[in-house]
């Protein structure tokens, strides 16, 4: 690096020297000195070919320069898609049943074995609920909610829990149950799509005690599917997702139920410290500004066609 500067500098020193030694004395008697004239040619040569040599460096230094950060704009915009399609998958198992009976055998596979063998497996924050109040119908509900961050790991839950042995021991009861003591009346498989702008669970960040905590599940059912897709677009591009979160509606999930008894329908679960609390959240929302005016769009009118809304109260065995 210090030679080539050297043979730059002399060269440029020598261009522009010659010249002027010229002038100041005979042109042709100047060109009788050879060994000047050769010196100057030769120095006048490499100076213009360092130059070339250096204008050439530069281009290739601007194209890396313009390959590597059209690499990397690559690679961020690759990576922002991906993550903007990583939306989670829930699975929502509804259990129907009539007697004590059915319960204690539905408690003890649930927490015993159900939930520590999807834990082994990594299948964390698994909820599990019954009614809030007490339930005076015929036939009860209990509801297993499972977050699943692809439809393939869904897919291969009943072959990785088949293999467990702790699985089959603990939850022989309800495995082997005989057709004249089923632990259920009714079993239903809900799968569900995380909404875009709430791609994943969240755990409530509650203080009170389970049993006073209230976990509400709603169902929005719309009349056409079209119809149904604005309903989930107010909750998107409309933002009453970022309403809930901002009155601190403390929300697990929302979704779209991609397979299930009731479509097209959406589904989602906020929760509150207590009732008290549940009908205080209620009032601020139906009286936030933005909630009269998103409301009052022409373009969100009549998209909902039933609503089913649920009290829940988690399991002491729940994981949230």
């Amino acid at each position: 690096m210090y030679l080539r500067n050297i043979v730059k500098f002399l060269s440029l020193l020598l261009c522009y020297c010659y010249p002027l030694c010229l002038r100041r004395t005979d042109w042709q008697e100047g060109l009788k000195n050879t060994r000047l004239l050769d010196l100057f040619l030769t120095c006048r040569y490499y100076y213009f070919k360092i130059k070339k040599e250096e204008k050439m460096q530069k281009t290739k230094l601007l194209y890396r320069g313009n390959l590597l950060l059209l690499l990397l704009l690559s690679s961020m915009f690759s990576w922002s898609q991906k993550n903007k399609e990583a939306r989670s998958y829930y699975q929502l198992t509804v259990y129907q049943y009539t007697t004590d009976a059915q319960e204690k055998v539905l408690d003890n596979y649930l927490g015993n074995a159900l939930l520590p063998a999807l834990h082994r497996i990594g299948i964390s924050n698994v909820g599990v609920f019954k009614s809030w109040a007490n339930d005076t119908s015929a036939t009860k509900l209990l509801y297993v909610f499972t977050p699943i961050l692809t439809m393939d790991n869904l897919t291969k839950i009943p072959a990785k829990l088949n293999a467990d042995k702790e699985y089959q021991t603990a939850g022989s009861d309800y495995i082997s149950a005989p057709h004249t003591a089923a632990p259920y009346v009714r079993m239903e498989n809900i799968l569900l799509l995380a909404f875009p702008l709430a791609p994943k669970m969240e755990l409530p960040v509650l203080k009170s005690e389970r049993k006073t905590r209230v976990y509400e599940l709603r169902s929005y059912e719309g009349p056409t599917e079209k119809i149904f897709q604005n309903k989930v677009q107010m909750f998107n591009k409309g933002d009453e997702v970022g309403l809930f979160k901002r009155l601190n509606f403390n929300a697990v999930f929302y979704s779209e139920v991609i397979a299930g008894s009731k479509m097209p329908n959406l589904m989602y679960m906020t929760t509150f410290e207590n009732m008290a609390d549940r009908e205080s959240h209620w009032k601020n929302f139906g009286n936030d500004p933005y909630w009269k005016q998103l409301v009052a769009m022409p373009e969100y009118q009549n998209n909902v066609s039933h609503i089913d809304i649920n009290f829940l109260r988690p399991t002491d065995y729940s994981d949230f």
